[in-house]
């Protein structure tokens, strides 16, 4: 090959190249995009957050009670109360996440459970794929008095994880209560109360398959909806979220202020850190500021022991006009 030939090939292989790589330059800039154009905007008053401000809080994300259109039932402490029905709530999950979930994101859901249900297993929410296959889920037991969360493995293998600190058993109370969960990279964390209860370790996850379908407040056993009063499933775009909002919206709550006795933001749970990730977390602080009410004085505590006796010393004064007190 002569060298003009030489110099013809190589000028259509950086062609070539540069071609290539410039749609795949494009291609990754459209998958950045769609990254960032996953979740809708949702708009939620400031005072469900920790952390207000006068700004108005900027959020993505779901609204699963709008998204399978539950109906409206009637309201409680100026908060709607929604009927689930007895048919199936399931859907397309393209029609719920048109564009995916981020690999980080909350989950809040606020519910009571009733006298005839507080013992069922049943779905807060499950994804799975067309063959049926579960991609992630978060499980309610009431028999165990548990919540598990499993989802995919970036070898297809199944992550599961059951979360049983004593601190959960107030959900199954009959009282109202949040139930959050962050998932991150990393770490799985369940709040409930805006506490936050305990925190595992995870292997890292594959995307989600939105091929298949979506439910809700589904239970196990016969795959109808579960019997709870239900006001609200959020899934925030935003693993920092379950952190950040507060409960003083919880009917029953007693929350005064949101801010410290200087006005300022109580902190947020990360301040407390770091904690044992696979063991319950101690109690550290609510979402809200709640009203203290002093209690009644204790009994007096028993007498101590008897010290030991102590070595004789013997004081002389040089100025014998001084009253010392002792005597020889």
């Amino acid at each position: 090959m002569s060298p003009v030939e030489d110099m013809t090939a190589l000028l259509r292989w950086t062609a070539l190249l540069w071609v290539v790589n410039g749609v795949r330059f494009a291609g990754g800039m459209a998958v950045n995009d769609r990254k960032e154009n996953t979740c809708p905007l949702l708009v939620l008053e400031e005072t469900r957050f920790t952390d207000t401000t006068s700004e108005p809080q900027e959020l993505t994300g779901f609204d699963l009670t709008g998204k399978f259109l539950l109906r409206k039932g009637p309201d409680t402490e100026d908060r709607p109360l929604f009927r689930l029905g007895s048919r199936p709530l399931i859907k397309l999950s393209e029609l719920v996440f048109p564009d995916g979930l981020p690999n980080e994101y909350s989950l809040v859901a606020t519910f009571r459970l009733r006298k005839t249900t507080k013992k069922d297993r049943w779905y807060l929410w499950q994804i799975f794929d067309k063959t049926g296959s579960n991609q992630v889920s978060l499980v309610v037991d009431g028999a165990k008095k548990v919540v598990e969360f499993s989802t995919k493995g970036l070898l297809k293998n199944s992550l599961y994880y059951m979360f049983k600190s004593r601190d959960l058993q107030a959900l199954f109370d009959r009282q109202w209560h949040t139930l959050g969960i962050a998932v991150q990279t990393s770490i799985i964390s369940v709040y409930l109360d805006c506490k936050l209860i305990e925190r595992r370790l995870t292997e890292e996850r594959s995307s989600m398959d939105m091929k298949g379908r979506t439910l809700i407040t589904t239970r196990t056993q016969d795959g109808r909806p579960v019997d709870i009063e239900l006001q609200e499933i959020f899934i925030f775009c935003d693993a920092d979220i379950a952190e950040r909002m507060n409960c003083c919206e919880i009917p029953g709550s007693k929350c005064s202020s949101l801010d410290g006795p200087n006005g300022t933001a109580l902190p947020t749970v990360t301040s407390y850190l770091p904690r044992m990730l696979t063991q319950p977390v101690l109690p550290t602080g609510d979402g809200c500021q709640c009203t203290a009410v002093k209690g009644d004085q204790g009994l007096p505590g028993l007498p101590g022991s008897k010290g030991e006796k102590g070595d004789k010393v013997r004081i002389s004064f040089l100025l014998p006009a001084l009253d010392t007190g002792l005597t020889s």
